[in-house]
């Protein structure tokens, strides 16, 4: 590594301030409104589940009463609240993603923002900035690293990984530290990185559930301890022993460093609004089940090929577990169960993709029905889903899945946001609250719902 002063935390500090400083462009602005409201309306939804109550109760028993808004109601102090309602919001797996990092940067950078949002004086437009940096510099890393199912990034939970560093900045940005201080920030973020992928690769956990809040909590904490003047390492990124040797097996190119420091270009652009609440990978099967359905139905002794590449193959097995999961959590992660669900109540839905699921006999004997077939092609992003209905050697439908099935509009979204509400028992606060949030009152929005019990 070059000295401290040309370290790579150093310049990217001054670039995040320079972007702020200079103005999140008006339709990253106005992106990053509409994923606000997302993730309000999926933590909302998610507040009455089990695993909510869960992780409530958890953090409230280690860190006591505070003054920080939980969504849906209570307080809670300011590290504790970005944990939980990081959790509601990926708990439903319904969460915004940006495809090639395989990523969710808004449950990671948005509870961190408003929770130091609730510390100091920050404007909404500083705290949506904020955000919309915070998950730029997620989705930077995520592009740098574009995992496939091997190889550097495959093993992590890249959300959890590089969630630390993004929140750190989100709450940096809205807490005002200055360029030592964000610096710092980045610096304590990265000692605290964590996000190994056994909670998914393996079954059983709903812990898969929360993985994003400990970056959250975690990201607001280094913000935090950098403002009181505790300093970090500058060579976190790019020391001897930083993010990108210890954890990403090697160096920045001189490609990607001058990629991670240009705000010319936004990857932020590339975040999408999930259309259904189960993991991305899951999607295009999803896609793939919804055009083959009617077919399915119409030969129910058909035999169901599901082609997968080593990126899918990891949420196909092991494969009897896969069909039959334990958990909500595993379900929602597997393509075998996700596939059969879809082909026998079609697209799924909060109210429909519930734990009761797990023992629906349709779908359980559909799930035992597919088959898998490995060799399409590894790849960031999407794996090219294919599903074949088989009769004997003879193909009775085969469907392939198109990138615009997985597209989700402002128009969809809202929709998204009032099903969201009304699964949450609040849809006649759905149309104030969408108002608030388009017009940026992100702050006032989350304390409409902070009031309730």
């Amino acid at each position: 590594m070059a000295a401290d002063s040309t370290s790579l935390s150093i310049e990217l500090a001054q670039a995040l301030l320079q972007a702020s400083h200079a103005g999140v462009p008006e339709d990253m602005r106005a992106k990053t409104r509409l994923h606000i409201a997302d993730s309000l309306g999926i933590a909302l939804a998610a507040r009455g589940t089990e695993l909510g109550g869960q992780v409530i109760q958890g953090l409230l028993a280690g860190h006591g009463a505070g003054t920080s808004g939980l969504v849906g109601g209570g307080r809670a102090a300011p590290l504790a609240a970005a944990f939980i309602n990081s959790s509601l919001i990926h708990i439903l797996d319904y969460d915004d993603i940006h495809d090639v990092g395989r990523l969710h940067p808004s449950t990671c950078v948005l509870p961190a923002a408003m929770a130091a949002a609730g510390l100091t004086r920050a404007t909404d437009a500083a705290v949506v900035d904020a955000v919309a940096l915070g998950s730029e510099l997620m989705c930077r890393l995520g592009a740098i690293c574009a995992p496939q199912g091997e190889g550097p990034g495959a093993e992590w939970f890249l959300t959890q990984l590089f969630g630390y560093l993004g929140a750190s900045v989100a709450a940096g940005l809205v807490l005002g530290l200055n360029p030592r201080q964000l610096v710092s920030a980045l610096g304590l973020a990265y000692m605290q990185l964590a996000g190994g992928k056994e909670a998914g690769f393996g079954t059983g956990a709903t812990a898969r559930g929360i993985y994003p809040a400990f970056a959250a909590q975690g990201g607001l904490q280094a913000a935090l301890l950098a403002r009181a003047g505790v300093t970090g390492p500058a060579g976190a990124m790019d020391g001897e022993a930083g993010l990108f040797r210890l954890y990403l097996a090697g160096a920045l190119s001189s490609r990607q460093r001058a990629m991670l420091l240009d705000f010319s270009i936004w990857h932020a652009r590339q975040v999408d609004i999930k259309p259904w609440p189960s993991c991305r990978l899951s999607h295009p099967y999803v896609a793939v089940a919804l055009a083959a359905r009617e077919a399915c139905l119409a030969h129910p002794e058909a035999r169901l090929r599901v082609a997968v590449n080593p990126s899918a193959g990891r949420l196909c097995r092991p494969l009897a577990q896969r069909r039959r999961p334990a958990t909500l959590q595993d379900a929602k992660y597997s393509i075998p169960f996700m596939t059969a669900y879809t082909l026998v109540h079609g697209a799924p839905t909060l109210q429909g993709l519930s734990s009761q699921a797990l023992a629906d006999a349709a779908v359980l004997r559909m799930a035992e029905r597919i088959e898998l077939e490995d060799g399409l092609p590894d790849n960031p992003g999407h794996p090219q889903a294919v599903l074949a209905l088989l009769d004997g050697g003879r193909v009775l439908r085969q469907a392939s899945f198109q990138a615009e099935d997985l597209r989700v509009d402002g128009t969809l979204a809202r929709k998204k946001f009032d099903d969201c509400l009304r699964h949450a028992a609040w849809p006649d606060r759905a149309e104030a609250l969408w108002t608030t949030l388009m017009q940026g009152r992100v702050q006032a929005a989350f304390d409409m719902t902070f009031k309730e019990s």
